[in-house]
C-alpha cells in the first residue's frame, strides 16, 4: 500500500492544469499555400501522417560497415562489447543495458543491434532506439520546475541525441546554479502581424515560471528532455561555446557514435545507403559525385567499387572538400579524388579540362619558407632583409610598410610580389603544422570543370529544400515561389550531369525531401527534356513509388507535371510515416542511350 500523502486540492488542480504540458506532441507549421499544395499531392490524410512523422526523430540508427577494413559480422559483435562495457555503454544514448531479474544480456544485445532486413544491403546494421517517451518533471513542493528555452535548431540536434551546448540556450529560470536539474523546451516560430515568422525571444531572457514568462503557452507540449546544468544561468550567457547542459532523460533515446569504431563504420541514413548502391558501380569505372559534402555516399561509393578506379568528388566549400578527403583518409580509401567547383560549372568552358591545385606557382615561391630554417631573405626599398618568427609573432625587420614583398627564390628567374599577410598567413601555417589529417597547409585542389562524356556513372544528389530531415520542428520558411527556385536550380544541375556522363552511362539523381516539384516534376522534365535518357529499375527497392499525375498552381497559371503510373513505380519514393521508418527521400535512376549531336 502506497504511504505517500496525497496532494491537497489546492495543490492538485495546478498539476491536471500543467498535466498535458510537459510532454513532446509537436505540431509542424507550414505555410497554408505549401500546406495546400502537399495535400493536393499527397491526399490530406497521408499528408497530416507525414508532417506528425517529419517533427520526430526515426527510432533507429543506420550504420554503414566499411568492408573493405572490416564485416557486418565482425562489426556487429565490436558494438555489442561497446555496448557492455561499462562507462562505454553510458556515453552511447539509448544504448544501456541492465540485468533484470536474472535475464541474459546477449537477448538484449542482439534486440539492440541487427542486421538490415532489406536484399542488398547486407552491409548495414540497425541500431534500435527507443521513444517516445513520458519524463516525470519533478520539483521541489511548491517550487516551479527550473527551465531552459532552446532554439529549434538545438531542439532537432538534441532530439538526435546532442547534448545542450551555450549557443542554442535563448532563456533560462532565474537562479540556476551548474548541479541543478532543468527541464528543456525548445522555443519554435511562431506568426507574426506582417506575414512573416519569428522567435520572440531575447537571447538571455528569464523565466519565472510564470504565465507571463516568453512563449509559455507556446511551449506547451514542445518539452524534448531534462538535463543537468553544467554551468550556472550567468555562465551560460557569458561564455561563447561549451555544454550548458547535460542530457540524463530525454523523450527519444537514440544512439551516438563519436569516435566509436573510426574507420569501420558510418552512421548514415538508410535511403543515402541505397542510392550510392542504386547507383551501382563497377571496379575500374570512373564516376562523378556532383554534391559530395560530407562525403558518406562518397565513401560508399569507392567501398563498392572495392577502391579500384576513380570517385571525382566536388564540393563548392573549402571546408567541405577537406571533410570529404578526412573521411576518405579514415577509411583508407585511395581512390577518391575531392576538389573545389561548383556543380553549375562542372562542364569544362575551355580547352583546360584538367585540374588545377590552389598552389601553383605560389606554392613555389613560398616554398623557401619550408625548406629553409633561415629567416626568408625579401628585398624591400632595395634593401635586403629578413622575416622572422617568434613563439608569438611575425615580424618583418626593417619594414613599417604595407608594401608588397619580393620574395627571392634560389632560381633567380623565379621572383613574385607577396603581401605581408601571404607571408604571415604562411608561417602561421608552418607552426601549425599539416593536422591530424596531414593535409599540407589545409590545400583543396580546385577544378575548371571536366570535359563531355568522361564519366561512366554520375550521382547528383542535389541540394534541396530538405522537407524530408527529421526531426524538423517548422517548416514555415519555405513558400511556394522559394521551392520552385530549388527546382529550377536542380534542373540546371541535372544538365551538366547530362553532359558529363557518356552514353551507356547512369545517373542517379536523389534529394531529401518530400517536395514533388523537386522529384517527380524533376524527373518529368529530364525524360521530356532528354529523349536519350530513360528511367531504370532499382535495386535495391526499398522505397514506393512515386506521385501520378500533376498540379496547378500559382492561381492556375502554371502546371507541374509527375510521373504517369509505370514512370512512378521505376522511381524510389521514402515515406516518413511509412513502416520503414526514415526521412523522406527520393531516388531516380537514368539510362544513357546514344546522345543527340
Amino acid at each position: 500500500m502506497d504511504s505517500s500523502p496525497s496532494p491537497s486540492p489546492s495543490a492538485a488542480a495546478p498539476a491536471a492544469a500543467d498535466a498535458g504540458r510537459y510532454t513532446f506532441s509537436p505540431k509542424l507549421r507550414w505555410q497554408p499555400d505549401v500546406e495546400e499544395y502537399f495535400a493536393a499531392a499527397y491526399g490530406r490524410d497521408r499528408f497530416a501522417r507525414i508532417s506528425e512523422a517529419l517533427a520526430h526523430p526515426s527510432r533507429y540508427s543506420c550504420i554503414r560497415v566499411n568492408t573493405l577494413k572490416s564485416s557486418t559480422d565482425v562489426v556487429m559483435h565490436k558494438l555489442m562489447d561497446l555496448v557492455c562495457e561499462k562507462g562505454l555503454s553510458e556515453g552511447i544514448n539509448g544504448l544501456e543495458i541492465i540485468e533484470q531479474n536474472g535475464r541474459d544480456q546477449s537477448h538484449e544485445r542482439n534486440s539492440l543491434i541487427q542486421k538490415c532486413p532489406y536484399a542488398g544491403l547486407e552491409n548495414v546494421l540497425f541500431v534500435q532506439g527507443s521513444g517516445p517517451h513520458v519524463l516525470q518533471y519533478n520539483s521541489q513542493p511548491d517550487q516551479s520546475v527550473k527551465e531552459i528555452v532552446v532554439s529549434r535548431k538545438c531542439a532537432e540536434s538534441v532530439l538526435r541525441g546532442a547534448q545542450v551546448y551555450v549557443p542554442g540556450v535563448l532563456a533560462c529560470s532565474s537562479h540556476v546554479e551548474k548541479g541543478d536539474k532543468v527541464a528543456v523546451s525548445v522555443a519554435v516560430e511562431q506568426p507574426v502581424k506582417d506575414g512573416g515568422w519569428a522567435v520572440g525571444i531575447t537571447r538571455g531572457t528569464v523565466l519565472q515560471g510564470l504565465q507571463s514568462d516568453a512563449h509559455y503557452e507556446e511551449r506547451k507540449g514542445l518539452y524534448i528532455g531534462q538535463g543537468i546544468a553544467a554551468m550556472s544561468r550567468s555562465g551560460i550567457f557569458r561564455v561563447l561555446h561549451g555544454i550548458a547542459v547535460e542530457m540524463t532523460e530525454r523523450v527519444y533515446k537514440l544512439p551516438s557514435f563519436n569516435d566509436v569504431l573510426e574507420g569501420e563504420i558510418f552512421l548514415q541514413n538508410l535511403p543515402s545507403v541505397v542510392a550510392a548502391c542504386v547507383l551501382d558501380p563497377q571496379p575500374g569505372e570512373r564516376i562523378l559525385d556532383m554534391c559530395a559534402a560530407p562525403g558518406g555516399k562518397t565513401t560508399a561509393i569507392a567501398i563498392l567499387m572495392r577502391d579500384k578506379g576513380e570517385v571525382v568528388a566536388l564540393d563548392r566549400s573549402h571546408n567541405k572538400v577537406m571533410d570529404i578527403l578526412k573521411l576518405a583518409s579514415e577509411m583508407d580509401l585511395n581512390c577518391i579524388k575531392a576538389y573545389k567547383l561548383d556543380a553549375l560549372k562542372s562542364v569544362s568552358k575551355t580547352d583546360e579540362a584538367t585540374i588545377v591545385g590552389m598552389a601553383d606557382s605560389h606554392c613555389e615561391a613560398i616554398k623557401t619558407l619550408a625548406e629553409d630554417s633561415d629567416p626568408c631573405p625579401v628585398t624591400v626599398d632595395g634593401k635586403a632583409t629578413n622575416v622572422v618568427e617568434d613563439s608569438s609573432t611575425t615580424t618583418v625587420v626593417q619594414s613599417e610598410t604595407e608594401q608588397p614583398f619580393l620574395i627571392e627564390d634560389k632560381n633567380p628567374e623565379s621572383k613574385r610580389y607577396v603581401s605581408k599577410a601571404e607571408l604571415r598567413k604562411n608561417l602561421r601555417r608552418m607552426k601549425n603544422g599539416p593536422g591530424r589529417s596531414n593535409y599540407s597547409g589545409g590545400r583543396v585542389e580546385k577544378s575548371k570543370g571536366f570535359f563531355p562524356n568522361s564519366f561512366d556513372r554520375v550521382l547528383l544528389d542535389a541540394p534541396c529544400s530538405a522537407l524530408g530531415l527529421r526531426p524538423r520542428l517548422f517548416a514555415g520558411e519555405e513558400t511556394l515561389v522559394s521551392l520552385k527556385t530549388h527546382a529550377r536550380y536542380q534542373r540546371k544541375m541535372f544538365d551538366q550531369a547530362v553532359k558529363l556522363v557518356r552514353p551507356g552511362g547512369v545517373i542517379v539523381y536523389s534529394t531529401c525531401t518530400i517536395n514533388p516539384g523537386e522529384n517527380e516534376a524533376l524527373v518529368r522534365y529530364a525524360l521530356d527534356t532528354y529523349k536519350f535518357l530513360s528511367l531504370a529499375s532499382q535495386h535495391p527497392k526499398v522505397g514506393g513509388p512515386g506521385i501520378v499525375g500533376s498540379c496547378e498552381l500559382f492561381n492556375k497559371t502554371y502546371t507541374e507535371e509527375w510521373l504517369t503510373e509505370h514512370e512512378a513505380e521505376l522511381v524510389q519514393r521514402f515515406d516518413p510515416s511509412s513502416p520503414v521508418d526514415t526521412i523522406g527521400f527520393f531516388i531516380a535512376k537514368f539510362n544513357v542511350g546514344e546522345k543527340e549531336d
